[in-house]
């Protein structure tokens, strides 16, 4: 994305409703002078997942920054619960999930428990801000099945690739008149998929 630190462009968290889950006093100081910093005055502080629990089935949020919380990984697990919790509309709030190392495997963690992204520390103020902006342009959609409820993972609308059979009930096979259309132009899926609804 790519932010110029030098734009002069506003930005204002005002009148948004936060949950921060960090069990790191330097932690949450840190994430709490970022948001402030935007303007954020209402933050619902949690250092433990219980806490966080508690909040999200007395306040409604707007954007939750969790932490993967240890090696047992129980902010992974929390994601998993907001999901599944269907508590309205908490359950659909935007996760950004930070952490001290970002491996593969830590990164794919967080896209199957429906987190929307995933941010190695230390923060900037500047690389949450990207952050916070992609999450609220992209728009993907919600997938809800028997294994995965939480955003689209797929990054990218593109079709189901050249010689493969899909798997959702969305993907688009042949729908322009043809046989077969693995890759369709992306503007012919936008079009196609604003009319759909995903049912895994």
């Amino acid at each position: 994305m790519g932010l110029n630190p030098e734009s002069r462009a506003r930005f204002n968290l005002e009148r948004a409703s936060v949950l921060l889950l960090e069990e790191s006093q330097m932690g949450m100081s840190i994430l709490v002078q970022i948001l402030t910093g935007f303007g954020a005055r209402t933050l619902h502080r949690c250092e433990t997942v219980d806490e966080a629990k508690d909040a999200i089935a007395k306040v409604e949020v707007d954007l939750i920054i969790c932490d993967t919380l240890g090696a047992g990984g129980e902010g992974y697990d929390f994601i998993e619960w907001l999901r599944r919790s269907r508590i309205e509309p908490n359950c659909f709030a935007p996760v950004l999930l930070t952490a001290g190392h970002t491996p593969s495997n830590a990164v794919a963690r967080a896209r199957d428990c429906g987190a929307h992204f995933v941010m190695a520390k230390p923060l900037t103020p500047i690389a949450v801000l990207e952050r916070i902006l992609w999450i609220a342009r992209e728009g993907r959609r919600f997938v809800e099945c028997d294994t995965y409820m939480g955003p689209d993972r797929r990054f990218k609308n593109e079709g189901v690739p050249a010689g493969m059979v899909g798997r959702r009930r969305d993907d688009l096979h042949g729908e322009i008149g043809q046989a077969e259309t693995p890759n369709m132009d992306q503007e012919v899926i936008d079009s196609l998929m604003k009319t759909r609804r995903v049912e895994l």
